[in-house]
């Protein structure tokens, strides 16, 4: 009995093969690039990982869609702000304004 309990617990779950659901929010905009490209490099790294992940944007975060302030945002140790832009566009991950 025992060794039955054991080989049925170590099968993962069905819903745990499927990817999770993720819902992302973005609050900070470019007074803080560091903190505002966080939304979009866990997006694409979530896609990656086989997950469904969408970004929504609000406040001072919806001017991150601005080309302009896409192309001038540098967030310290991470690179441009624009390549984390073009990894979820390639990714087809939808951003909400």
């Amino acid at each position: 009995m025992a060794i039955g309990a054991i080989a049925m617990a170590a099968q993962p779950a069905a819903s745990a093969v499927e990817g999770q659901r993720f819902l992302l929010v973005g609050l900070v905009g470019s007074e803080n690039p560091t903190r505002a490209n966080f939304p979009f490099a866990r997006a694409a790294a979530l896609r990656v990982a086989g997950h469904d992940v969408r970004i929504e944007l609000a406040g001072d975060a919806t001017v991150l869609m601005r080309t302009v302030v896409a192309n001038s945002l540098m967030p310290v140790g991470w690179p441009p702000f624009s390549q984390a832009l073009a990894k979820v566009v390639q990714h087809k991950i939808p951003i909400f304004v």
